[in-house]
């Protein structure tokens, strides 16, 4: 399984460890992933996802899960992502229809 964001795209990084005496080797950052139930209110359906601590709080700020994925473009969302935004679009057009 990538160690990617579902919702903010994040994923690793690649940097050095550097010892006392400045000798460098390669390491990697991983994202602090946790797995979430986050509920979709247009929906009315609870969703399990993998987004890391960032992401998470920045979907709290924006209010809610719905008001995250309408204003995230799709190439920084996962695939399950994707499908789950064009879902909450179309609920949202038919209701306010």
């Amino acid at each position: 399984m990538a160690r990617i964001c579902e919702l903010t795209g994040k994923g690793r990084q690649v940097g050095n460890n550097v010892s006392h005496a400045n000798n460098k080797t390669k390491r990697t950052f991983l994202p602090n992933l946790q797995n979430v139930t986050l509920i979709s209110d247009a929906l009315g359906s609870s969703v399990k996802l993998r987004v890391s601590t960032h992401g998470l709080r920045s979907v709290e700020h924006v209010g809610g899960l719905d008001n995250w994925l309408t204003k995230t473009s799709d190439t920084d969302l996962s695939l399950k992502a994707r499908r789950l935004k064009r879902d909450i679009v179309k609920k949202q057009a038919a209701t306010a229809a």
